[in-house]
């Protein structure tokens, strides 16, 4: 295992949520912001207003640009990130997970509890030298982010949608 399942976890929220301000945008509602909650298993305060999915939906391009940064651009948004949540690590377990770290409080609004677990779970990107693992699509029509937790960093495609229209466009490629 590269990174701890809380890290794996949070990365891959991450790049969901950076992905999914790609056209169709596919957080648009209450509904939508729920199921990401859910599937990624954010512990917490949870409203299901329009604000929070507005402040939810506006934390998108941050976390694009701190998935998309360099080692030490990402460095100096993390620590940004942290410091404008006013972090203070702490080990928690609750819902099945074992001990793990959380830096916010568990009332902060959902957009912060993001940001923070985020900026965490980028402090190992960073810290193991990993940002390889973070990429852009390799489907020229996409801009959408891909996470590479694969052994043998194979992952191209931010989505099987790109895989299968990249390898389309190669088999027409090669037809012709």
């Amino acid at each position: 295992m590269l990174f701890a399942h809380d890290t794996a976890v949070a990365l891959q929220a991450a790049v969901s949520l950076a992905n999914s301000a790609l056209p169709p945008d596919s957080l648009t509602t209450a509904t939508q912001l729920q199921a990401f909650f859910e599937e990624f298993e954010y512990s917490g305060t949870r409203h299901g207003t329009a604000a929070e999915l507005d402040a939810v939906r506006e934390i998108r391009p941050r976390i694009l640009e701190l998935l998309t940064a360099d080692r030490d651009g990402a460095v100096a948004i993390v620590n940004d990130m942290l410091a404008d949540a006013g972090a203070v690590p702490q080990l928690v377990r609750h819902d099945g997970w074992d001990w793990h770290v959380h830096a916010v409080a568990q009332d902060a609004p959902l957009s912060t509890r993001i940001l923070v677990e985020t900026a965490m779970a980028m402090i190992d990107v960073i810290r193991a030298d990993e940002m390889s693992r973070l990429d852009r699509c390799a489907d020229e029509g996409c801009t959408g982010v891909v996470l590479d937790l694969s052994r043998n960093r194979s992952r191209r495609f931010c989505s099987t949608a790109c895989g299968n229209r990249s390898a389309q466009a190669a088999h027409r490629a090669r037809q012709r």
